[in-house]
């Protein structure tokens, strides 16, 4: 399989050059991420300068960290070493020595600052440089309660993202995904949540009934599962993040599964199996009415909207065996997109409309892969034992899913693990998680 590299154009002839005659290039920052990389973007991120004491004084450092981190895990960006920094403090609003930036072959440079504010807030504020260009190239500024610090440090990434690489970030985003612990035979399942990077993890529910396929509604403050209640009944839930709240959709003649809403938020779609027949439903949430979409003797499952609603990719063996499948929202005209080898699953489509991600079985190995709408364009991203699950960042550039090892004889192993990789297959990590992860589900960005 082939796995083309992660890629951000570098102005190295450029940069060298300026090394050596010392005059700044005139060419606008910019890494297009959807090209080949040579290597990430070195950025410079100094510690945010404060002059505040006690709980707040070292506030500075850690958002200048948390944005280090956010912008190398995305594989766009190197952050050059803090030892090699020349120029060791930067007053906020002077222009740096631009020199000494480009003798460690910074291109970017990030500075900033946190202050208290007298209604007992803060404000994270900062600057972003092109070091070669001798320019500014944006500045913004965050408010905020002090406990609040590390959405404001993932907003700053975020704004230096998309003004470097014109795409939006997905840094200010949350993470709802199934924890698994306990021996394979009595598997305890719990619904958990955290931030991107793994922070401020909790769970939500306490393991008493099965769970499964979490969703995010868009506005992020909902969560849309499956539960087994007394792990017999199958039901659909719906989970408010903030107060806790959660209610079911409704009590249905046979099994609900595999819920997801729809963009506006109003709608859920999922399948019912009922007299041994699955079909794809909508409920619409404010007056509980369900409209059947699909009526075929096959099962149809896992559908997905696009992001304007007007088609619902899912995967129906009606062929024979699993493929993805494309239909109008109101479950008109339906046709086959996947052509492949192999066996499809779990599709869902992107954020931009451009793609749609799956899971593909071939020869006993399991793929996480994207095809445009109409089924063109199929690429491979990544292979194992087992993957499943995609889920899309907000910006439609990089997918979450997990990953399983193989148990042994004696049924030990078998880890369940988070994973995320950019469209190009190339920028694979791990998502660190208490206990095993499956499932995952990556949330809008967050309101403001």
């Amino acid at each position: 399989m082939a796995i083309r590299r992660a890629t951000a154009t570098i102005l190295g002839g450029l940069a060298l050059a300026l090394l050596v005659f010392g005059q700044p290039a005139r060419a606008e920052l910019r890494v297009p991420i959807t090209e080949g990389q040579l290597e990430p973007l070195p950025i410079a991120i100094m510690n945010f300068a404060t002059s505040e004491s006690g709980e707040l004084a070292n506030l500075g450092v850690k958002i200048a960290e948390i944005v280090r981190e956010d912008l190398e895990r995305s594989g766009l960006f190197k952050p050059v070493d803090e030892r090699a920094f020349i120029e060791t403090s930067v007053a906020f609003d002077n222009n740096p020595r631009f020199g000494d930036w480009r003798l460690i072959n910074a291109q970017a440079l990030v500075v900033g600052r946190v202050d208290a504010q007298p209604n007992g807030e803060i404000s994270v504020q900062f600057r972003l440089w092109d070091v070669f260009a001798e320019e500014h190239m944006t500045a913004k500024k965050f408010n905020g309660v002090p406990d609040a610090w590390r959405r404001m440090a993932h907003k700053v990434a975020d704004t230096i993202y998309h003004r470097i690489t014109g795409e939006e970030g997905y840094f200010d985003t949350r993470i709802v995904y199934i924890a698994e612990s306990g021996p394979a035979d009595r598997r305890e399942k719990r619904l958990a949540i955290m931030d991107q990077d793994g922070a401020n993890h909790r769970f939500l529910t306490d393991g008493a009934d099965l769970v499964l396929t979490p969703r995010f509604s868009p506005t992020a403050q909902e969560i849309t599962y499956l539960s087994y209640l007394d792990r017999k009944r199958p039901r659909v839930y719906l989970y408010n993040i903030d107060t806790g709240q959660q209610e079911v959709l409704g009590d249905f003649d046979g099994m609900t599964f595999a819920p997801r809403f729809a963009p506006s938020g109003n709608r859920v779609v999922m399948s019912l199996a009922s007299g041994g027949n699955t079909e794809i439903y909508t409920m619409d949430l404010r007056t509980r009415r369900v409209t059947r979409l699909t009526n075929h003797p096959a099962i149809d499952t896992h559908p997905s909207y696009s992001p304007d609603a007007s088609q619902v990719v899912f995967e129906s063996d009606r062929g024979g065996a699993q493929q993805l499948y494309v239909m109008n929202g109101d479950g008109s005209d339906v046709r086959r997109i996947s052509f492949g080898d192999g066996r499809y699953a779990t599709p869902v489509w992107s954020p931009r409309g451009d793609l749609i991600a799956f899971t593909k079985l071939h020869q006993g190995r399991f793929f996480i892969g994207v095809m445009k709408p109409d089924g063109s364009g199929e690429r491979l991203l990544t292979s194992d034992f087992l993957v499943e699950g995609p889920t899309w960042a907000p910006n439609g550039r990089v997918l979450m899913f997990y990953r399983q090892t193989p148990s042994d004889k004696q049924g030990g192993g078998g880890k369940t693990r988070l994973y995320s990789i950019d469209l190009t297959g190339y920028n694979e990590r791990e998502i660190r998680t208490p206990v095993d992860g499956s499932d995952p589900a990556w949330s809008p960005l967050l309101l403001q």
